[in-house]
């Protein structure tokens, strides 16, 4: 391991090469990402071990120190993240043994990782799935961004979290993982005609998909029927609870944070603006392992309500090969300004399609310990099952 300034990165007597790919263009998967750690691309104070690498993603580590802020913000094309915390910042604190981030604040975290892309790499990044699940809104921010998640082609510098809990304080340290980092060159982001072929190949749906329009992506609609096997039809998250450790697994009692959802008179449920609910697709969801897949956050065409705050599907969720054979989408649910109804059915997100570079040497399922293959209704991993 060498020391560039106070940051590490590994390096090889292949460091200079990369493995090779079936496609110029496309998200980078876990031995392209592995190889750009070796490169330098990517860099940490830190060892980055294998675990931290996902099957088209890099999960990426709070720092030791964290920051509350008056108000989120971007920095712009003229400042650094750095600038800004000095001007808006209230205090500072450690995180090395541990710190809550209370619901309502905002913080900013430096993380462990930072970036050196060659010019035509970029990133996108999302919250990880238990961290959507916990109504965490967690953003990152590079120095000089006109954009959150969006890191451009060619960025070197730090990285930085904005975190705000929305429905739980949640205990957080120095190493927790609350969102992950996709790379990729270029874009190869499918549309209606693509998606169409890909889904008589590979079945990415478990219905048809005849006169529907793809171009916006894949459609999904949400689940609000009870069936003869459950009646449970989703979550609505309790106020006034304990707090939540976000690295703890398994931990906890769900009826101490949520509120089971059972009825829903005419397969329906009203949104109130003041709630964070869990609910589920109706369909059964396929990502091969030579694609990824980002579910579309807001989109106020389909309704004033935001789903899905963590996007990335990995290679390989629900595909048969990896233990998946189907799964369905959990969705993290919550209304903007107003009470609205969502009916069983109802179109609820699209999945957006892109390839990978090439196939990953890692697949999303059960060998590698991902925490939602075959899922249900299910709550994040901090969670005992339920019922």
């Amino acid at each position: 391991v060498t020391m560039v300034g106070n940051v590490s990165s590994v390096a090889t007597a292949d460091a200079g090469e990369m493995p090779r790919s079936r496609h110029s263009t496309g998200i980078l998967p876990y031995q392209h990402v592995k190889a750009l750690i070796r490169t330098g691309e990517i860099q940490a104070s830190a060892e980055i071990p294998d675990t931290q690498l996902q099957p088209a993603s890099l999960d990426l580590r709070l720092g030791p120190v964290a920051y509350r802020v008056r108000a989120s913000f971007l920095p712009g094309e003229a400042h650094t993240v750095q600038r800004k915390i000095d001007e808006l910042g209230m205090h500072q604190f450690d995180l090395t043994g541990g710190a809550v981030l209370e619901k309502g604040c905002v913080y900013i975290v430096p993380l462990v990782e930072r970036l050196a892309l060659s010019e035509g790499t970029s990133a996108l990044a999302n919250p990880k799935s238990s961290t959507g699940r916990l109504d965490i809104f967690t953003r990152l921010i590079t120095d000089y961004a006109v954009e959150f998640e969006r890191v451009v082609s060619g960025y070197e510098g730090p990285l930085y979290a904005e975190i705000s809990p929305r429905a739980y304080s949640v205990v957080v340290r120095q190493g927790s993982r609350l969102n992950q980092l996709r790379l990729r060159r270029g874009t190869a982001a499918y549309g209606d005609a693509e998606l169409r072929h890909l889904h008589a190949q590979v079945g990415l749906i478990d219905r048809s998909l005849d006169g529907e329009d793809l171009s916006s992506g894949l459609p999904l609609t949400v689940d609000l029927r009870q069936t003869a096997e459950s009646r449970l039809i989703g979550f609505k998250a309790k106020k006034h609870t304990g707090l939540i450790d976000v690295d703890k697994v398994g931990f906890y009692e769900p009826l101490e944070f949520w509120e089971p959802i059972y009825d829903a008179p005419n397969d329906a449920i009203i949104l109130n603006p003041d709630d964070f609910y869990i609910l589920s697709s109706k369909e059964a969801v396929t990502i091969p392992p030579d694609h990824a897949a980002e579910m579309v956050a807001y989109d106020t065409l389909v309704g004033e309500f935001r789903v899905h705050y963590a996007g990335f599907f990995d290679p390989g969720f629900g595909h048969a090969a990896s233990g998946g054979a189907g799964t369905r989408a959990v969705l993290e649910v919550r209304s903007h300004e107003v009470p609205f109804v969502i009916e069983d059915g109802q179109l609820i997100g699209r999945l957006v399609y892109e390839r990978l570079t090439d196939i990953s040497d890692k697949v999303y399922g059960v060998t590698i310990g991902s925490s939602y293959q075959r899922q249900g209704l299910t709550l994040s991993k901090q969670f005992k099952a339920y019922p």
